[in-house]
């Protein structure tokens, strides 16, 4: 693709933009949570990159420290949301457990 193609497509892009406040307590820990499991995935990345999969102890706890990290940030966007830890695990497994009854464990879609 030609770098003026590029240009075009920034400025043509532009036209569909508008700033969206952001100005809410929600938005900083929904970035921190994404930012942290990204960093989850980076390092099992590496190590099915690096180590052909062989899980360290030391990869373990960086593992455990991240993993630490996403329940932080996951728990502060519940209580934003006035939700509990409890509810939204009891949730999330009543419907992988209806899911599984229905045979739709697998696929696409939120409301399989």
């Amino acid at each position: 693709m030609q770098t003026e193609t590029f240009a075009l497509y920034q400025q043509e892009s532009r036209k569909t933009w508008s700033e969206i406040p952001t100005n809410h307590p929600i938005v900083y820990p929904t970035l921190g949570l994404a930012n942290e499991a990204g960093e989850v995935a980076g390092k099992i990345k590496k190590i099915f990159r690096d180590k052909g999969g062989q899980i360290t102890p030391e990869d373990r706890e960086a593992l455990k420290q991240e993993l630490g990290d996403v329940l932080w940030y996951l728990t502060q966007i519940c209580t934003e949301l006035d939700l509990t830890l409890e509810e939204v695990a009891g949730a999330n497994l009543t419907k992988l457990f209806s899911r599984q009854a229905r045979g739709t464990l697998y696929g696409n879609g939120d409301t399989r």
